[in-house]
């Protein structure tokens, strides 16, 4: 069995948007991807590591241990060894008590990029390799996230191309999830069910094109 971990944010994580609900596994996107690359015939379980409101780097003053960067090395070592990691992060990183932008949001992916490859695995275990997914654009953020994503939809332009160029600097694969998917239209910042599962069949396409996966012998 091998096994890929997915390290994300409430748009993995499978918030219902403009409720406090989640998305049961096999609906969020990474239970759909699971699902697709089972039924291509591989043998493969999908770890998820999705918190709310988690950022790449940086604390959320108001709720403790949202800081991504922070456990994320005995993370990978606790589930090693692995056929990949999938880091989904970023859109937290433009609430509004945060002044960044798409540069620095990067910059932090690339801090959780060297977390994972300098992480303490087991002597013989493979550093696993590591494909980033830039969120999709915030959309205009609406209900009751509303003044905690104010500005976001100014702040996270350009993520995508600043992702992208991390991701050659560090040896990263990449993918864009805003080229499937867009926000909701319900809260601006989440999926809808039916992005979940067109970003779960893209991820999966994804990840049999990369070779990553063995399958069993006939």
């Amino acid at each position: 069995m091998q096994q890929i971990l997915v390290y994300g944010d409430s748009l993995s994580w499978g918030i219902v948007p403009g409720t406090r609900q989640r998305l049961d596994f096999d609906a969020r996107w990474p239970g759909a991807m699971e699902g697709r690359l089972l039924a291509g015939g591989y043998r493969v379980r999908v770890i998820e590591d999705c918190l709310n409101g988690r950022r790449t780097v940086w604390d959320d003053p108001f709720k403790p241990g949202r800081k991504g960067v922070d456990g994320l090395a005995q993370r990978i070592e606790t589930h090693s060894p692995l056929a990949l990691v999938i880091l989904m992060l970023g859109s937290n990183d433009f609430q509004s008590m945060h002044p960044h932008s798409a540069w620095h949001s990067a910059q932090g992916t690339a801090v959780l990029l060297r977390a994972i490859r300098e992480a303490p695995i087991e002597p013989g275990m493979p550093v696993p390799p590591v494909l980033v997914v830039a969120p999709p654009p915030a959309g205009t953020p609406s209900g009751a996230i509303a003044a905690k994503f104010a500005g976001a939809e100014f702040k996270c332009i350009g993520l995508a191309s600043a992702l992208h160029a991390v991701c050659a600097e560090h040896g990263a694969h990449f993918f864009d999830a805003g080229t499937v998917v867009r926000s909701s239209a319900i809260d601006g910042v989440h999926l809808d069910a039916p992005d979940h599962a067109a970003l779960g069949e893209a991820l999966a396409r994804e990840v049999h094109a990369l070779g990553v996966l063995s399958r069993p012998p006939a």
